[in-house]
């Protein structure tokens, strides 16, 4: 009997231990009630509902501060880069960041690049498509090739000028040596609504996007721009396949503004590495055609300066090199 009270002790102070590590609300003491996730496009895009995912999981784990997706679209992403870029780095304002924030930069439409904050982690890949409306003559990117050597710069590509929209385009014109006319809107719903209407001919997509679309007759899946097929579409051949050599894709991200703690950092990461490994966030974005690719902040910070030096070195090879 004499062993019975220390034990209970020991056993309940474990506990406590214990409950305080896994309790968000815990780790840090943020000057806010909610935390803003800027996600640089308007509702109902590919990023924004992955975010949405993310930050949803990530409140009913128990994430404190509370996360809010909050849209701020305009000039391709860059508005609310802008805007984040521009917060306190108090833990409070957290930015949804992709590959464009590279491009944008080497294309000359703004001057600073992903080192202008700190990652936190990165969440998913997602491999492009290459779509065409129904009325093409051509259905595959072997024919695309043929009609845009045929007619140089007519075949329309809708796109979002110096986005990712449009890099994937200038690495096919410069695989094939082809090129197209490009048709500017402001992000992926405008695009696609475009390209349905049959105002342009062709237009980028992820896989789950095109499958349904395809499935109706609406869109034409010319390829996917990966190593090798997704199971969601088997039938959807590469483009490597078809002899244009391009693999492209997005990676997507969490970064906060410069000068963020390291704690505050941790801390995040700790809440996106959860919710993102979660069963639900997997497999919602499985099912949509992207996977989960975690990265802490100094891996994720290595990816983005391995990834800056391919894409300048491709935008110079390309004529697309314009950085401020």
């Amino acid at each position: 009997m004499r062993y019975k009270t220390p034990l209970l002790a020991i056993a309940t102070a474990v506990s406590a231990l214990a409950a305080v590590a896994a309790s968000p609300a815990q780790a840090l003491d943020l000057p806010c009630s909610t935390a803003k996730l800027i996600v640089p496009w308007g509702a109902g895009g590919d990023t924004d509902i992955i975010f949405r995912l993310l930050a949803d999981e990530a409140n009913k784990e128990g994430a404190k501060p509370k996360l809010q997706v909050v849209n701020v679209g305009g000039q391709g992403g860059n508005k609310g880069a802008k805007d984040a870029k521009a917060s306190e780095p108090d833990g409070c304002t957290l930015f949804a960041i992709h590959d464009s924030a590279i491009i944008s930069y080497l294309a000359g439409r703004v001057n600073f690049t992903w080192d202008a904050f700190d990652p936190i982690a990165s969440v998913s890949y997602t491999p492009s498509v290459i779509g065409a409306n129904a009325g093409t003559p051509y259905k595959d990117m072997k024919g695309l090739v043929a009609a845009a050597k045929k007619a140089p710069g007519t075949v329309t590509a809708g796109v979002t000028l110096g986005s990712t929209s449009q890099f994937v385009f200038l690495l096919i014109e410069d695989a094939a040596n082809i090129k197209f006319k490009y048709v500017p809107y402001e992000g992926t719903r405008q695009r696609l609504t475009a390209l349905l209407a049959k105002n342009i001919e062709l237009g980028e997509m992820n896989i789950l996007t095109a499958k349904e679309y395809m499935k109706e007759n609406s869109i034409k899946g010319l390829g996917i721009a990966a190593e090798k097929r997704d199971p969601l579409a088997p039938d959807l051949p590469t483009l490597k396949e078809q002899g244009v050599d391009v693999v492209y894709g997005l990676t997507r991200g969490i970064v906060a503004p410069k000068g963020t703690k390291p704690e505050v950092i941790k801390y995040w990461e700790g809440i996106i590495d959860k919710a993102a490994h979660s069963k639900a966030v997997e497999g919602a974005l499985n099912a949509k055609g992207t996977s989960v690719v975690f990265k802490g902040p100094a891996e994720y910070a290595a990816f983005f300066k391995k990834s800056y030096d391919q894409y300048e070195k491709l935008a110079i090879s390309i004529g697309m090199y314009k950085k401020k």
